[in-house]
């Protein structure tokens, strides 16, 4: 072993291990032979899991990262001259180093957000120039479920969008990596804000969720999406070995443990912010303000200068606007009540100290 697994950080729910029910799934899965790219028995049950939970005539394509299930399901929604409405904070457009444009050639058109959601009339800020030769064509809306900034989109708010981009003629597609949360936090099935509110094409996630690795693309209403089947190969997402994939997104979904551990790293997050609020309020901590309401298990805040690099020395997080001292701190399903106590303590030692 060449890690201290009782080492637990706030940067990232990648950086949390293997759930033990997938990674017993994955080893179940893994006698004998069976049929490559994904004619496989477990990548067939996979179809009629996404199917209990997003309704008949769905199909899933697993892939391998997240980026690659926007890449590819983006590319599968777009003609060449295509371009996409999202928000200025989206995954799409600042954490995956150019991709949809570089490999996916689609322009992004990005519209600034106060919470990383859009609206109707912000999509209208790129909601032009069809026709337009000169302009590249807004065919796709894309929204993320939860935020990058840890915010919810409610089920009215996404049919929406859905509504106001169909009528355009556009489509919507659905940046899910941490689907499992939003559900959590909204207390609703999955249908209830993706397929039944009129998202056509959705990026499943499931490694922040407890998968080694492994998303899905899976498209909701087959006549927005076309040449997946291809394009998922093209774009190097295609994986051989696939019933290892599937076999870990059926652990987390034929029953309920994608909504277990949800709950469970949102009930951390909501644990941070209200001991830091009761230490704020008794002061025994100083100077830290909250930049975003704490929906789901991310929680945003600004620090005392100096303060953030000091708290780094034992636990890891990542900045999230340096200008400002702003910080974002991630739990994860393995989170443990002790690590987040150990974590405000440091916090009240250095903000008083």
């Amino acid at each position: 072993m060449l890690h201290d697994p009782q080492v637990r950080g706030f940067a990232s729910d990648n950086y949390s291990g293997i759930h033990p029910e997938v990674l017993a799934a994955i080893t179940a899965a893994n006698g004998g032979h069976q049929i490559a790219y994904g004619e496989d028995a477990y990548t067939e049950r996979l179809q009629e899991v996404f199917a209990s939970h997003f309704g008949d005539g769905v199909q899933a394509f697993p892939v391998f990262n997240g980026t690659g299930a926007n890449v590819v399901g983006l590319q599968s929604m777009l003609p060449r001259w295509g371009a996409v409405i999202t928000a200025s904070t989206a995954h799409i457009n600042v954490d995956e180093g150019g991709a949809p444009e570089r490999m996916g050639g689609m322009k992004l058109l990005t519209v600034p957000t106060e919470d990383g959601k859009l609206t109707p009339d912000l999509v209208d800020r790129e909601a032009w120039g069809w026709g337009d030769e000169h302009r590249a064509q807004p065919l796709v809306v894309s929204i993320t479920q939860s935020t990058e900034l840890g915010t919810l989109y409610t089920p009215d708010e996404i049919r929406a969008l859905a509504e106001h981009a169909h009528r355009h003629g556009m489509r919507l597609h659905m940046d899910g990596a941490r689907i499992a949360n939003a559900a959590a936090a909204l207390d609703l099935p999955l249908a209830a804000f993706t397929s039944d509110a009129g998202v056509d094409v959705l990026s499943f996630g499931g490694t922040k969720n407890g998968a080694m690795l492994g998303e899905a693309i899976v498209v909701l209403d087959p006549a927005a999406s076309d040449g997946l089947i291809f394009g998922r190969k093209f774009s190097m997402q295609l994986a051989s070995k696939m019933r290892f994939v599937s076999a870990q997104l059926i652990a987390l979904l034929e029953g309920d443990l994608w909504l277990r551990n949800a709950r469970h790293a949102n009930a951390m997050a909501a644990r941070l912010r209200t001991g830091v609020e009761q230490g704020v309020a008794d002061d025994t901590i100083r100077g830290v303000e909250f930049t975003q309401p704490t929906q789901v298990n991310g929680v945003f805040a600004t620090l005392p200068e100096g303060v953030a690099d000091r708290l780094r020395e034992r636990f890891r997080f990542y900045d999230w606007d340096a200008t400002r001292r702003e910080v974002r701190w991630m739990c994860s399903f393995d989170t443990a009540e002790s690590d987040v106590d150990e974590f405000i303590a440091e916090i009240s030692r250095l903000t008083r100290g």
